[in-house]
């Protein structure tokens, strides 16, 4: 299995898959709060900038980030995973307001699902996004990738890619078992794809804990050793991000709980992970 290391620096754009196999783990979550906490960085005095691409069927980032939905496809992420992608990436600003250098590509279910399928055939289809990625780069420091909960063909797309990938999980015994069953996915389509470097495993977070309940405590201590009998070299497991009915408040107002309650306690959840990101893009 290949070595990876969290301490490697890279020169070239910074792509993060967050991936899960299982609904409810938190990915949207995960992925515009540390797009928030991100575009608070600095990068040689210049704003740390951030595109969050939605390879949701879902479309929770559009809620997530305040945006309302699409209405034709050329709007969306589906246009970029067409053959006949013009070079024009459709993203939208979100937080503006705020001083923060946040895009958004959105997805719209239908047309994404049609495109899903559609690659299916393609034979460039698992590497339709790195291929877009590369020839018309985005201008980000970071691209952050919402997938959906499934291992099927547009986490196959996200996986082709990224350049990291965190996986968030629900402190539950049947999202701990599907963690390794996407690990096993991650080194098994690696491996299919020619993925020459594997992308790097950040780590796991774990979310939605309750420090009350003894189930989470208990998953929690085991994580270390999963992580270490899969040999993912210096993946982390990072601190969990606590239970909050506020996360849906914020996300009801289409804000991070930074924005919607700044001194709330759960905001500091995430910037151990923003720190980690933040050093391999040599942000400050």
């Amino acid at each position: 299995m290949p070595k990876t290391s969290i301490n490697q620096t890279s020169k070239s754009q910074l792509i993060l898959a967050i991936i899960s196999n299982a609904g409810g783990s938190g990915k949207t979550t995960l992925a515009t709060h540390l797009a928030y906490e991100l575009a608070r960085r600095r990068i040689s005095r210049r704003p740390c900038s951030v595109a969050l691409l939605d390879l949701d069927p879902q479309g929770s980032l559009s809620l997530f980030c305040g945006l309302e939905r699409p209405s034709q496809a050329s709007q969306s992420i589906s246009s970029v995973l067409s053959e006949n992608f013009s070079s024009h990436w459709p993203l939208v600003p979100c937080w503006k307001s705020f001083g923060l250098k946040v895009d958004v590509c959105q997805s719209i279910q239908q047309p994404l699902l049609k495109t899903a399928d559609d690659l299916v055939s393609h034979p460039r289809g698992p590497y339709m996004l790195a291929d877009q990625l590369k020839d018309y780069p985005l201008p980000h420091d970071v691209v952050i990738l919402d997938c959906p909960a499934t291992l099927g063909r547009l986490n196959l797309i996200a996986l082709g890619a990224s350049t990291h990938i965190l996986i968030p999980i629900q402190l539950e015994p049947k999202s701990a078992n599907g963690a390794a069953e996407l690990l096993e996915f991650y080194f098994i389509e690696s491996r299919r794809l020619r993925l020459n470097p594997y992308p790097t495993v950040l780590g796991i977070v774990p979310n939605q804990y309750r420090a009350n309940q003894a189930i989470h405590k208990e998953i929690l201590q085991q994580l270390p050793n999963v992580l270490h009998q899969l040999q993912l070299g210096e993946a982390r497991c990072y601190p969990p991000i606590r239970f909050s009915y506020e996360f849906s408040n914020a996300s009801g107002a289409g804000l991070p709980l930074q924005l919607h309650r700044k001194h709330h306690s759960a905001c500091q959840d995430f910037r151990e992970i923003a720190a980690d990101v933040s050093n391999l893009i040599g942000a400050k």
